[in-house]
């Protein structure tokens, strides 16, 4: 007879099932079960009073880097970051090397996932090459695993292409994710353009830069009849335009990142490369409309962008260092926040880490109900620490969250059933 384990004593936060309780989670061969289960009287026990029991977190945007560059991340070390973050399952974007525009890169990221610490679903390319020419195969990008296609990392410019894409992507029931930048005007910045751009003497990106694109993808969205959600969004105007589209029933759905709702352009005083990545951070009214859309609705996600980079990218001339932070395992921590500051309510943290990205992909997840597949989180919201380097399990350190004393993390994270994160 199998071990169960039980999860009891815990607050439940399960929106799917519309269940917010103190109450007990058995789990029994990989799938939750129902206490009255005759097979599950011998238990593995976890008091957890004080503790939240949550779906596990899904992260519809990360870069694991392999294949291509597994001095920077592997899909093993990015699992392992991930669980510890208390997610069970990660999307990573197509930009390795080669691009994932193919169905061998597609299955290589399954196969090479298996057995990890999290469920990996591949996004694939739009474009062949993210070159921006001409699309790649989404139907044997779908068959191989491809849950998405977007040229992350690069923005597809070509507007006709664009809507091809989303209309191709249809035939598929492929979401087309957005990486929304018009690189006419951002291609010789490295920051956003303001006032501390000015002072630091580097060339600034316009929050304009980002908005006139999702303009265009939401009227591409609005023509096609296809969804299409924006990634990573940090501009006030383009919060402003999809809350506007969204109103009008077209199908568009946006993530932002913890980076955008808790830093702003400050942060890159003293000319801290942590602090760079594309979209870069904005000004405090944007971070301020970036908030105002999560609480009202118009974000349906909190995604990483979890971009790992070593040293010899970072370590250099700001306006020479490569974009990108690393987030899998301080997101959850600095999202609590948001929830201490009743901003959100904690269910609206987990529809914003677990049930949305489920949906919008549909992928597997988002559910505490019995017979479903136990990829759990526990969540500590009052432990305290110290987010440093040597806690971290990604391959890369390139944070600008080092040294910040944070409040809440999970705790015990399990993928199937299996234990993949354990602070208890």
């Amino acid at each position: 007879m199998s071990q169960a384990i039980c999860l009891t004593n815990g607050l439940i936060i399960d929106p799917a099932n519309r269940r917010e309780e103190i109450g007990e989670v058995r789990i029994l061969d990989g799938r939750i079960i129902g206490p009255e289960d005759a097979g599950a009287t011998d238990c593995i026990t976890y008091d957890l009073n004080g503790m939240w029991v949550v779906p596990g977190l899904v992260d519809m945007h990360v870069h694991l880097r392999e294949p291509g560059e597994e001095y920077k991340e592997t899909i093993e070390s990015g699992c392992r970051a991930a669980a510890a973050g208390g997610f069970t399952a990660v999307a990573c974007m197509p930009n390795t090397k080669p691009p994932n525009d193919s169905e061998a890169v597609t299955k290589f990221i399954v196969e090479t996932a298996e057995g990890k610490d999290a469920r990996v679903y591949p996004v694939a390319a739009i474009s062949k090459g993210q070159r921006g020419r001409s699309l790649a195969e989404y139907g044997e990008l779908k068959q191989a695993g491809a849950v998405a296609v977007t040229d992350d990392g690069l923005p597809v410019t070509d507007s006709q292409l664009m809507r091809r894409a989303m209309e191709y992507a249809s035939g598929f029931n492929l979401p087309v994710m957005s990486h929304s930048e018009e690189m006419s005007m951002s291609a010789v910045g490295c920051m956003n353009e303001g006032e501390v751009s000015t002072r630091l003497g580097l060339k600034g990106i316009p929050t304009a830069a980002e908005a006139i694109m999702v303009y265009r993808e939401a009227a591409l969205a609005a023509l096609t009849g296809h969804h299409v959600h924006i990634s990573h969004v940090s501009a006030k105007d383009s919060v402003a335009i999809i809350r506007e589209f969204r109103k009008q029933g077209i199908k568009i759905t946006a993530e932002t990142t913890p980076h955008y709702f808790t830093l702003t352009d400050e942060a890159v005083e003293g000319y801290n490369t942590n602090a760079k990545m594309n979209p870069p951070l904005r000004s405090e009214e944007d971070r301020l409309a970036i908030r105002d859309g999560l609480q009202d609705g118009t974000f349906d996600a909190i995604a990483t962008d979890h971009a790992p980079h070593s040293v010899m990218e970072k370590d250099l001339e700001f306006d020479q260092a490569a974009y990108g932070i690393i987030g899998l395992e301080s997101a959850l921590s600095l999202s609590l926040a948001l929830v201490r500051e009743g901003l959100i309510s904690r269910k609206r943290l987990v529809e914003l880490m677990s049930v949305n990205p489920v949906n919008i992909l549909g992928v597997q997840g988002g559910s505490l109900g019995a017979g479903d597949v136990a990829d759990i989180a526990v969540i500590d919201p009052e432990a305290r620490f110290e987010f440093t380097k040597e806690m971290i399990r990604s391959k890369s350190k390139n944070s600008p969250f080092l040294g910040m004393t944070m409040q809440g993390r999970a705790v015990l994270t399990l993928l199937e059933g299996r234990i993949t994160h354990n602070l208890l």
